[in-house]
Parts: structure tokens; C-alpha cells; sequence
């Protein structure tokens, strides 16, 4: 069984557990605090991932960690993965309770790139118009890439709208070869 399939399982099963204990919001907290020092800190991950390191020296780290930081819903599935030696997808189960959690909520990620940074007004305008249209509550994730010239590039799940300059100049480039 893959990676994915594993993590995407015990997210699930925590993500019920949470939401039996009434405690969706915290643990949801937790995933994003240690996604975050996962993102931050690639020596963690490869510590976590190591088949040299040994179990108990990744549950002392995990308790140093995160023992008093976190739900003890969220400690207690770090331990079970610890136990069963399964350390290396701590990680993709965060990024999977993250997909599970937004889709609980109706939260949809998007995110906007664009030549130069957004204006509030142009933020809220976005927000507005695929919070509409999709019937979610948008989270928006905001990148200036100044290769784009101008216009902008918006991502949507798997949905991808590029009115960039750039595009529309690699278009007229196509055409006249």
C-alpha cells in the first residue's frame, strides 16, 4: 500500500476521532503547526523519515517537540505512528488532514500570482467572485511573480486561469513561427 493511501487513512481515522471529542479545530491547529515546522525544518523531516534513527530517539524528539504544544488527540496519534514505526508519513498525514479538514469546513485553497502585489480591494474581489461561484469559503493564497509581467495567474484546485502577459505574449510568439 502506498504512502498516500496510509496517510490518507489515519488522517481520516483522526480526523473522526477529533470530531467524536469535539476537538476538529485544535488538532487542525496542531497539523498546520507541525506541517509548518515540517516546511521549515528539512532536517526534522529527514530525521522523522531515517530508518538509522530508532523509535524511541524520534518519540523523544516528537515529546520535546510537541508534547506540551499540541491536543493530546494529536500527541496520541504521534505516538501510535511511533510505535508502529511509521514516523516517515507523519508528514503527508498532516498535508492529508489539512485536504480532509478544509473539505469539512467547505474551504477551498486558491492562489493568485501576479506581476505586482494585490491591492486589499483586488484580494476581496477575488475571494468574492470564486467564493461565489464555487458556493465555499476561499482561502487565498497570494504570490507576486514579476515574470508574469502583468495580469494574473489564479489556481483552483486543478483549474487553472492564466491571463498573464507573458502567456498572451508566448501565444503571439506561437503564432507567427
Amino acid at each position: 500500500m502506498s504512502d498516500s493511501t496510509v496517510a490518507y487513512r489515519y488522517a481520516k481515522a483522526l480526523i473522526d476521532l477529533a470530531k467524536e471529542q469535539g476537538v476538529v479545530s485544535e488538532v487542525n491547529a496542531d497539523m498546520a503547526f507541525f506541517e509548518d515546522i515540517c516546511n521549515q525544518n528539512d532536517e526534522f523531516r529527514a530525521v522523522m523519515a531515517s530508518p538509522i534513527v530508532r523509535h524511541e530517539k524520534k518519540l523523544g524528539i516528537l515529546k520535546k517537540i510537541f508534547e506540551n504544544r499540541v491536543h493530546k488527540v494529536t500527541f496520541s496519534i504521534l505516538t501510535v505512528l511511533t510505535k508502529k514505526n511509521r514516523e516517515r508519513i507523519i508528514y503527508p498525514i498532516a498535508k492529508e488532514f489539512q485536504k480532509l479538514y478544509n473539505i469539512l469546513n467547505g474551504i477551498q485553497k486558491v492562489q493568485v500570482s501576479s506581476a505586482v502585489e494585490l491591492t486589499s480591494s483586488q484580494k476581496a474581489e477575488i475571494v468574492k467572485l470564486v467564493g461565489d461561484e464555487l458556493k465555499k469559503k476561499i482561502e487565498l493564497e497570494e504570490k507576486v511573480d514579476e515574470s508574469l509581467i502583468g495580469g494574473y495567474v489564479l489556481k483552483v484546485g486543478d483549474t487553472q486561469i492564466d491571463t498573464s502577459v507573458k502567456k498572451k505574449l508566448n501565444e503571439l510568439k506561437l503564432a507567427l513561427a
